[in-house]
């Protein structure tokens, strides 16, 4: 049977897309179509920012693309060397929230600790920084 898998591909180890190997697997045709596109905006407002954590109160990781921005922003910017020597520190003292375990085993690794991931969703994350 024919499928349509409405993604971009992404090769895996084995230089084939995983799910067009799993479902092959089962004996399905899948034929990709790429749909959604992304785009980063406004990442030297945002690389600006990461540099004043005195300026802020803490701040909110929505998602594990959030995260990739704020890596972004600390590569392209060549900050990696700052974030490590003081500016991680400062942004630890604050609170640093996140929706969802994947993006807080995201924002660990740029050396941050998190609050709120069981959370789950915005709405509950928000009672729970209000709380």
């Amino acid at each position: 049977m024919k499928v349509l898998l409405l993604k971009d591909a992404k090769d895996d180890d084995c230089g084939q897309d995983p799910y067009i190997r799993e479902l092959g697997l089962y004996g399905l045709e899948a034929t990709l179509i790429p749909v959604l596109s992304f785009e980063f905006l406004s990442l030297p407002s945002f690389s600006e920012k990461l540099s004043h954590p005195e300026d802020y109160g803490g701040l909110i990781f929505t998602s594990p693309r959030a995260v990739e921005a704020a890596q972004l922003c600390l590569e392209k910017n060549n900050k990696t060397e700052v974030w490590e020597r003081s500016l991680k520190e400062k942004w630890n003292a604050k609170s640093v929230y996140v929706v969802g375990n994947a993006t807080a085993s995201l924002v660990s690794k740029i050396g941050l600790d998190t609050e709120g991931e069981t959370c789950g969703n915005a709405e509950k994350l928000a009672e729970y920084i209000c709380s």
